[in-house]
């Protein structure tokens, strides 16, 4: 899917996804990654959802978010529990759901000038 936006900043917006890759900005990602409105990490750790621990979210909470979305994939899946209480022992909120999903809310969250960053999985 594609999204056309016209940012009032030079945040880091999320222009399209397909199964195969993410494309924020002139970027053109093809594994997981971590996007906030002015950082991109794609040496992130974890290739996919399955594999993610809590200790991959130390990459995302030294961004110091007051959410974090996790974009599962294809389909929506639920965060393990510990990764859930890791975040919530930092008192960072916590949102999954499907990668399009994720990337449409990432972009309303940094239009609305939030700390958000978005942990995003292809699968």
């Amino acid at each position: 899917m594609k999204f056309t936006l016209e940012p009032g900043t030079r945040a880091n917006l999320i222009r399209g996804y397909s199964a195969t890759e993410i494309r924020i900005g002139e970027h053109s990602v093809q594994r997981s990654c971590i996007v906030t409105a002015d950082r991109l990490i794609t040496d992130w750790e974890p290739e996919s959802f399955a594999d993610l621990a809590p200790a991959h979210l130390e990459a995302i909470l030294a961004l110091t978010p007051e959410v974090v979305l996790l974009g599962t994939g294809a389909t929506q899946r639920f965060a393990p529990p510990a990764v859930r209480a890791a975040l919530v022992q930092r008192g960072v909120g916590l949102e999954a759901m499907q990668l399009g999903a994720a990337c449409r809310t990432f972009n309303v969250l940094v239009q609305e000038e939030r700390r958000v960053a978005a942990a995003l999985f292809l699968r």
